[in-house]
């Protein structure tokens, strides 16, 4: 089965992760770490809770989250292949205790709300990572988190789009306001940060 790299930190640290298949463009131990370093730097001494991962693929980012000791991750995938190494992985790392897998499409998920999701309280910090061609994908999925009524995002929430360096994704988003961006070789994460300001 193809390699997804491996878990860079906390109780899974160096459990290494199945990826579903060739196609899929798992995290590099360089991208992984940076996002990580981002996120812990700017959420103090408490992981955020819930954690999103959508476009899943491996559920290495969410995975990650768990290992470092966020308490709970909601996976979002419509890959029944993709789901289901989601959950060898979760139980190669011992984490399937504080995951939620969800087998759905991403931006049918987001068009349902917080709320309809019974995630009532919104989610703390979302990693974003669509097929690089499906650029529509990742605008959009930015446009439902930060369409405020659909509730999916806390006040203090981090949500990080993974894409192809070339593309710009949108500087606004609702909610959602584009902090800064980091490019590794042809992988770019762009940060977001919540505003409630017009």
């Amino acid at each position: 089965m193809p390699d997804a790299g491996r878990v860079i930190a906390g109780s899974a640290g160096g459990l290494r992760l199945s990826a579903p298949g060739e196609g899929t463009r798992p995290f590099s131990d360089r991208v992984k770490q940076s996002l990580f370093a981002a996120l812990e730097a700017g959420m103090g001494s408490a992981w955020p809770s819930p954690f999103l991962d959508l476009f899943a693929g491996s559920g290495a980012a969410g995975i990650e989250a768990l290992s470092r000791g966020a308490p709970t991750v909601v996976f979002v995938e419509k890959d029944h292949k993709a789901v289901r190494v989601i959950g060898e992985n979760l139980r190669r790392t011992s984490l399937i205790g504080g995951a939620v897998i969800v087998q759905r499409d991403a931006l049918a998920y987001l068009s349902i709300g917080a709320e309809a999701a019974d995630r009532y309280e919104g989610f703390g910090a979302v990693v974003i990572d669509p097929p690089y061609a499906d650029t529509d994908a990742l605008a959009a999925s930015l446009a439902r988190l930060g369409d405020q009524s659909l509730g999916w995002l806390r006040d203090d929430a981090v949500v990080i789009a993974k894409h192809f360096w070339r593309d710009q994704p949108p500087a606004r988003a609702g909610i959602l306001q584009l902090d800064h961006v980091k490019r590794f070789g042809e992988t770019a994460l762009s940060f977001y940060r919540v505003v409630t300001q017009p």
